[in-house]
């Protein structure tokens, strides 16, 4: 019986992630339990230390809505009232993205919505339903390795 040797399989394309795309309330407000704790700003903050775009995504009509602590970690702030689209509007994903000058696949969506969530894991973007602050900073830790740990 001869052998013939098998072609290899050629590797996916692997996407780096790069961007992360945060909704305000519901997730940055989220203490974890620990009366004025920030617990994912503050992971979302370290990400952007270490090189990773943030966006804010808000159903709100503009970024004076957000407290300005949240809004300093993020590189940009998309606000449905300015850009006259809302969640889960693909286009208010889209233009997080192209503020961030980045393709929707190197980004991650946080969102306590899971239907926001859906639509923009439809665009391509990576999904993260927040539903509590230890699984959305351990969703981090692994979407974002060597970025630093953000989980506590």
């Amino acid at each position: 019986m001869t052998r013939h040797p098998q072609p290899p399989v050629p590797a996916a394309p692997v996407t780096v992630l790069r961007g992360l795309l945060l909704d305000a309330f519901g997730v940055l407000d989220d203490t974890g339990g620990t009366p004025g704790a920030t617990p994912v700003a503050d992971a979302a903050g370290a990400l952007r230390r270490r090189g990773v775009r943030v966006a804010l995504v808000s159903n709100v009509p503009g970024p004076d809505e957000l407290p300005t602590a949240w809004r300093e970690v993020a590189d940009t702030v998309v606000c449905s009232g300015e850009v006259g689209v809302a969640k889960p509007d693909p286009g208010i994903y889209r233009t997080a993205c192209a503020r961030l000058a980045l393709p929707p696949a190197a980004c991650v969506f946080i969102d306590d919505s899971g239907g926001h969530v859906r639509a923009a894991v439809e665009l391509g973007l990576v999904g993260v339903h927040h539903r509590t602050v230890e699984a959305t900073l351990a969703e981090l830790a692994v979407l974002f390795p060597g970025s630093g740990r953000t989980a506590r």
